[in-house]
């Protein structure tokens, strides 16, 4: 409850119940979320202007207490109306522009010690418990005042990627600024099967599209680029394509061919 005492110790003159000690803390605790008390009464009066300390006349009424308050932000103005019914204190809360309501009820003896009133070191008791039941009955529902942010200079940030050319035309890296590539298995690992599926556009070899000329480990062979005498021409497949030669290479043919295997259950009298 801090800044509550030297809050209390101006306002003592006017203490004279224990509803007043009480409203005391209620508008401390409105101060500390972001308020500010306008005035006492229903409608404004004249100068009225922001203040943590309570209005001339705030404790007139001793079984309704009238305050209005505005936002350190200036986006809400509440009406706060505390109705006295025995010994409890029901605290009626309304936000004038969103027009949402908020009241909680609060037992004066649990939070005041009548005979205390003189001493501002023991007439409030539950402090925690009174703080609590304001924040979430009151400044909870009806949303605490935004702090203005401050604005501080900051050095301007250069982009590593603003000197490189910004052609609309130009096509993008394939990877990001600022990663790393990803650390591929060795083609000889077992679980590198399959590995080109995973970066179709890299230059691994292993995916599920097999090019017989390029799969599994460099070898020797031909290159279809240079064309194939007398079935393809120089220059009909594009170098570095993927190529599937169509009928036998001959014997210089690295790898196994095909055609040399049986198939698949040729010995199976019921095919």
């Amino acid at each position: 409850m801090a800044g509550l005492e030297p809050l209390y110790a101006w306002a003592r003159a006017a203490v004279s119940r224990p509803q007043d000690a009480l409203i005391c803390g209620v508008h401390w605790e409105l101060v500390r979320h972001g308020y500010r008390c306008l005035g006492a009464g229903d409608q404004p009066g004249p100068d009225e202007r922001k203040s943590e300390l309570l209005p001339a006349g705030w404790e007139a009424n001793k079984e309704v207490y009238t305050l209005r308050y505005k936002s350190t932000d200036d986006a809400r103005e509440l009406l706060l109306k505390a109705i006295m019914v025995e010994d409890s204190m029901i605290l009626n809360v309304m936000d004038r522009s969103s027009q949402k309501v908020a009241d909680v009820t609060l037992s004066v003896a649990d939070y005041i010690s009548p005979e205390h009133l003189d001493d501002f070191h023991k007439v409030y008791k539950n402090t925690e418990e009174l703080r609590t039941r304001i924040a979430s009955g009151i400044i909870a529902p009806l949303g605490a005042p935004a702090e203005k942010a401050k604005k501080e200079p900051e050095a301007e940030k250069k982009d590593p990627d603003s000197s490189r050319d910004t052609d609309p035309l130009r096509v993008p890296p394939r990877q990001p600024a600022g990663t790393r590539a990803p650390s591929w298995p060795s083609p000889v690992s077992p679980f590198a099967v399959g590995g080109e599926d995973l970066d179709p556009f890299g230059g691994r070899s292993g995916g599920m599209i097999v090019d017989p000329l390029r799969s599994g480990f460099p070898q020797r062979g031909i290159d279809p680029s240079s064309g194939i005498p007398g079935r393809l021409p120089p220059g009909a497949v594009p170098p570095g394509a993927r190529f599937d030669p169509f009928g036998p290479m001959g014997a210089g043919r690295a790898g196994p061919d095909p055609d040399h295997l049986p198939p698949p259950g040729y010995d199976d009298m019921f095919m």
